[in-house]
């Protein structure tokens, strides 16, 4: 920090267990992510390039040379895995990451019907080979999951060896944790949180409300995902209390930022 400012709750340091921020690259140049970094990579623990925008993004290798340079951890999107696994090429998915030095994957079932026994087992072969999150729920706004059975999932994945499980919302904030309108599914996120830690959880949450939602239930330190590049400085100020959404709620609270209880 540039200066000191007193009654801050306390952040987690890099490497942390939670209190991560997940970043998604939807494209961006080898210059953009480059600026990128420059000003964010504090505050970054792990980027994710979108989707399958791998597989058309020029100057990938320079790219992922830049985010391991600054030692931050990248993987490609679950529906790359998904896009292999529907083609039946799951082998060559395992070379990819081994050719490109992925140290990450996202196992997710998001945009087609897979076995959950199935899954499972993507993620117990691909965790001796990397670390994995897993992420539940679906793409489609029609699909609603009751809660007992995110909670089932959630346990099965993290038992299979994924390393944390993210709650599915896309890029747009709009499935899955969130109903059409990007509102929070406050009840489901609760009962999730009877049965599952909260930092074995990443809470995808790319618009401002649901993020200052999270932050208000489970603190500053809480893991967020599907942020935009542009928004990373802007979120580390809401964990911090220093913009208007949650400026006197850690005052008030007297809260550190564990676990916002």
């Amino acid at each position: 920090m540039n200066y000191e400012l007193s009654q801050l709750p306390e952040r987690t340091q890099k490497p942390r267990e939670y209190g991560f921020t997940m970043v998604m690259d939807k494209g961006m140049s080898v210059r953009e992510a480059e600026d990128f970094l420059d000003t964010s990579s504090n505050y970054v623990d792990i980027v994710k390039l979108g989707w399958a925008t791998s597989l058309i993004t020029p100057n990938l290798d320079k790219k992922l040379s830049v985010y391991r340079e600054a030692g931050i951890p990248t993987y490609f999107g679950g529906t790359l895995f998904e896009a292999f696994v529907v083609r039946k090429q799951f082998e060559d998915y395992r070379r990819l990451l081994d050719k490109y030095e992925i140290t990450f994957a996202e196992v997710s079932d998001g945009s087609l019907d897979m076995d959950h026994d199935e899954k499972c087992e993507y993620i117990r072969t691909l965790a001796k080979q990397v670390t994995v999150l897993s992420e539940v729920g679906s793409k489609d706004d029609q699909k609603i999951i009751p809660p007992y059975k995110w909670i089932a999932l959630m346990q099965k994945e993290l038992d299979a060896g994924a390393w944390k499980v993210i709650g599915e919302a896309r890029e747009s904030g709009n499935v899955g944790l969130f109903r059409s309108t990007g509102e929070v599914r406050s009840g489901l996120v609760e009962e999730i949180l009877t049965k599952i830690p909260f930092e074995k959880i990443i809470w995808e949450a790319p618009q401002k409300a649901q993020q200052v939602w999270f932050i208000k239930l489970l603190g500053a330190n809480v893991n967020l995902g599907n942020i935009a590049p542009n928004e990373v400085i802007p979120l580390e100020t809401i964990r911090l209390g220093l913009r208007g959404d949650t400026f006197d709620y850690f005052l008030k609270n007297d809260q550190h930022g564990a676990a916002g209880k």
